[in-house]
């Protein structure tokens, strides 16, 4: 392409029934009332400084459980794990199924750790567990739950991160994360992808 050649872009307004536009996948882990744990497979959310914030539906057991435990284990899965991760995707940890998940397809699931094929592992300062598997785990405690949906259904969840942490594989010598080592999974409208080659870096990336 010749420089200082402009290419013109023709947009259309659409109406897409969903809209995640390619966000990163993450597996919630939570506190069922009897000490198991639940896994929850999300994918909006957004961090900011210290803090994570967590798009989710008030219908589902990881909510329940954040109302009343308060803590909760951002854990963030490579590509190599999606797989995994949909295997959990037909599943609810709530019995009996909420109807809107029962018309969704949704089936109950007690041992979400058996069904997906990953492992628990202890935290180090809150009560659910971490994914082993997950190269990345955030301890976060909960500081507030605000319903934003006109139904309801929809909540966001404002968490602090307590504690992180990550897999040596992808950690440099001054124990940065490496963005070329780290490959999150990516969900871009209901498809999984991994990252691309990199193309550069800001001029703030870690030195």
């Amino acid at each position: 392409m010749e420089q200082g050649v402009i290419i013109l872009l023709h947009h259309r307004s659409i109406h897409p029934k969903i809209l995640y536009y390619g966000t990163p996948v993450l597996l919630l882990t939570t506190l069922n009332e009897d000490g198991s744990t639940n896994i929850s497979p999300l994918s909006s959310s957004w961090a900011l400084d210290h803090y994570i914030v967590l798009g989710i539906a008030t219908q589902g057991k990881a909510y329940e459980n954040l109302k009343r435990c308060g803590e909760c284990v951002i854990n963030l899965p490579d590509s190599s794990l999606w797989k995994n991760i949909e295997s959990l995707a037909p599943y609810t940890g709530k019995q009996p199924v909420p109807e809107i998940k029962q018309k969704l397809g949704f089936r109950y699931c007690k041992d979400k750790f058996k069904v997906s094929g990953l492992t628990p592992q202890c935290s180090t300062i809150l009560r659910p567990v971490r994914i082993r598997e997950c190269p990345l785990q955030i301890e976060a405690r909960v500081l507030n739950i605000r319903i934003f949906s006109d139904d309801g259904h929809l909540a966001l969840v404002e968490t602090e991160q307590i504690q992180v942490h990550a897999s040596q594989e992808i950690l440099t010598e001054e124990e940065y994360i490496d963005p070329a080592s780290w490959k999150p999974l990516i969900y871009n409208f209901r498809h999984y992808f991994g990252l691309g080659e990199p193309l550069g870096k800001s001029f703030r990336a870690e030195r």
